[in-house]
């Protein structure tokens, strides 16, 4: 049996579409699955369990570059990729047009979405391509709702404890495993959009209560912007530490997203607003709090906590205009005591 997964971008989006796939791997062993997705996301595709191939699908690229001749000639050559071997179910997982486009394109049994559901967009011209149309709650978390569209496809259970499946490489401490050195916690506070990040004044706060109680901070960077913000909190924290403690604070080279996900991996917990890499720290199954501005981490934060489970080692806080830094201490001790009692 072969299967196409379509689930282009973003980050998040990608992420919250592998429990799916670890389903329908489970389901179904024998199956062969390929999932198309945007370059900047493939490699972390290619590190989750049971994805045989994957079709790089740059559209942000093509679109920039429409009326270039090297931009056609791409088109053609991913084309006959695409269309190379036919497949027994095709399972649009985003609901776009243009992921509507990529299933259009191949050969085979095309699902997808009736509907919209509440908070995602799905474009009315995506609904038109689909074959099989397949309806789910309209309330409903990105994780289930991609789970529930292959469960109706393909017969999965998708009343399972969500599993992302990703691979690590080997010789890395196991996944929130307390260190003999000094545990390191991330500080996840870049996102694409502003009005989802916390006050500097805020992470300020909550880096020297950590560094009072004997962690390491950890500080990602993915643009110029973010890396003077890192360097700019190193340095404030900095103020609060011996001279011989400073290198407790650690601003990150820029990382590729596979070296990223590995020294994610190594970590101890991470706390972040709501972004990829945030989303990442969830199927990594670290001890996470993740910061929301907005009420809609019901559909996007940890689903374990979603879920309404007591014990969580992940934990959305949400708070208008944004939480306290004592809102999210709390959570972490919670999710703490919950990995670790």
């Amino acid at each position: 049996m072969r299967v196409l997964i379509v689930k282009l971008s973003s980050l998040g989006d990608v992420v919250h579409a592998m429990p799916a796939v670890q389903d329908l791997f489970r389901a179904r062993p024998d199956a062969s699955i390929d999932w198309a997705v945007e370059p900047a996301f493939a490699p972390l595709v290619r590190r989750v369990q049971g994805v045989a191939h994957v079709i790089e699908t740059p559209f942000r690229r093509w679109r920039r570059g429409m009326f270039k001749p090297a931009t056609w000639a791409e088109w053609r050559a991913w084309q006959a990729t695409l269309r190379q071997l036919p497949y027994d179910a095709i399972i649009d997982l985003q609901g776009l047009t243009k992921s509507a486009l990529v299933a259009r394109l191949a050969r085979g049994e095309r699902y997808g979405l009736a509907h919209a559901t509440d908070g995602s967009s799905w474009e009315p011209p995506a609904r038109w391509w689909v074959q099989h149309p397949l309806s789910v709650p309209r309330h409903v978390h990105a994780v289930e709702r991609s789970r529930l569209i292959v469960a109706q496809v393909l017969g999965s259970d998708a009343t399972l404890a969500p599993h992302y499946g990703l691979r690590l490489k080997s010789g890395l401490p196991g996944t929130g495993a307390p260190q003999a050195a000094a545990p390191e916690v991330v500080f996840v506070h870049g996102s694409s959009r502003p009005d989802k990040a916390w006050p500097t004044a805020n992470w300020l706060d909550l880096g020297r209560r950590f560094l009072q109680q004997g962690w390491r901070i950890g500080l990602p960077q993915g643009s110029d912007a973010e890396a003077d913000w890192a360097a700019s909190l190193e340095q404030n924290l900095a103020q609060a530490l011996p001279e011989a403690e400073r290198g407790r604070i650690t601003v990150w080279p820029r990382l590729s997203l596979d070296a990223l996900l590995d020294r994610m991996a190594a970590c101890q917990g991470v706390i972040g607003v709501d972004s990829g890499l945030s989303h990442l720290a969830v199927a990594l199954d670290l001890p996470h709090v993740q910061i929301y501005n907005w009420p809609t981490a019901w559909r996007t934060g940890p689903p374990e906590a979603a879920a309404g489970s007591e014990a969580v080692r992940q934990l959305a806080v949400f708070a208008e205009p944004t939480p306290s830094v004592q809102a999210v201490e709390t959570a972490w001790k919670q999710v703490w005591a919950a990995s670790y009692a």
